[in-house]
């Protein structure tokens, strides 16, 4: 068997891992706030990461900056789809309002498509060293700024709804939105807010995954990917959002490991979470941290 690379894939789904874990704390953020399941998600690390290729390459903006103004963009734009597509369905069933997140998704991306065209732009060099040897094994220095990102994002969540007050305004919506609301809490705001923040930070994952592998619509299909892992954890679980999207991570590495090493079967990489995810669910049908739904019939 071969020891390092499989470390090294190892270590790289578990990376891999926590930019999935940020995602799903996006998509468990919306669901809490407004109930929703946002099949478009995906297409917001797609639009953040050709956003900020955009600043860099047309407008020649350093790094830094670019990043800082499409997150100052996919903010605006999240609360802007939130306030002229969403909150027009307030009240319609559930499944409409799934149903036009499939549409904006759909819509996301065949914009994209139009604006920048179909073949995938790598992110103009970034760092000098492109990557780090620890411990013996190479990790992209894109890699490296995405796990100090995501550790930031996950300490200021848990900052936000522990001690922010909007963060517990969020909270006390998710839990009931008539209570939150005869409180004075402005329910459209907390589901601005929340769209805002699922946008920024699914961007900020998109920008990273796209510096290493560069822009292209397969940025979309994270999206996806995330999904069973936020359904692993718990669709009303952050914490679960994360440990899902570690486990999801961490097995992609390793199912693709033994499939190239010994199976050769040529798709584990992408059909091993979903078949775990059906064998945790069979035990554990809220997830491994989701809430258990009771109700009186």
């Amino acid at each position: 068997m071969n020891t390092e690379l499989l470390m090294q894939l190892v270590v790289n789904g578990l990376i891999v891992g926590l930019l999935y874990g940020v995602v799903g704390m996006c998509f468990v953020l919306v669901y809490k706030s407004t109930q929703i399941v946002n099949f478009a998600q995906g297409e917001f690390l797609l639009i953040g990461a050709w956003v900020c290729w955009a600043f860099l390459v047309y407008f020649q903006v350093p790094f830094i900056f670019g990043f800082l103004l499409t997150l100052v963009f996919m903010a605006g734009f999240g609360i802007l789809l939130q306030m002229v597509v969403l909150r027009p369905m307030i009240g319609e069933p559930i499944i409409s309002v799934i149903m036009i997140t499939i549409g904006l998704s759909m819509f996301f991306q065949a914009l994209m498509k139009w604006i920048f065209g179909v073949s995938a732009e790598s992110y103009p060099q970034v760092f000098d060293t492109q990557s780090f040897e620890i411990f013996g094994l190479n990790i992209e220095a894109a890699y490296l700024m995405s796990t100090c990102i995501a550790i930031v994002i996950m300490g200021m969540f848990y900052w936000f709804f522990k001690y922010s007050k909007q963060g517990l305004a969020m909270r006390a919506t998710a839990f009931d939105q008539q209570v939150a609301q005869s409180l004075g809490i402005s329910v459209k705001h907390v589901f601005a807010m929340s769209w805002a923040i699922a946008a920024t930070v699914s961007a900020t994952a998109g920008i990273v995954i796209g510096m290493v592998n560069g822009v292209s619509d397969s940025l979309s299909v994270i999206g996806i990917k995330v999904f069973p892992a936020v359904i692993l954890g718990g669709l009303d679980s952050i914490v679960g959002a994360i440990v899902g999207g570690l486990i999801i991570g961490v097995l992609e590495n390793v199912a693709e490991f033994f499939d190239g090493q010994y199976l050769h079967w040529g798709n584990l990489y992408d059909i091993a979470p979903f078949y775990v995810l059906l064998i945790i669910l069979w035990f554990k049908p809220y997830g491994l941290f989701g809430t258990k739904d009771i109700e009186r019939i």
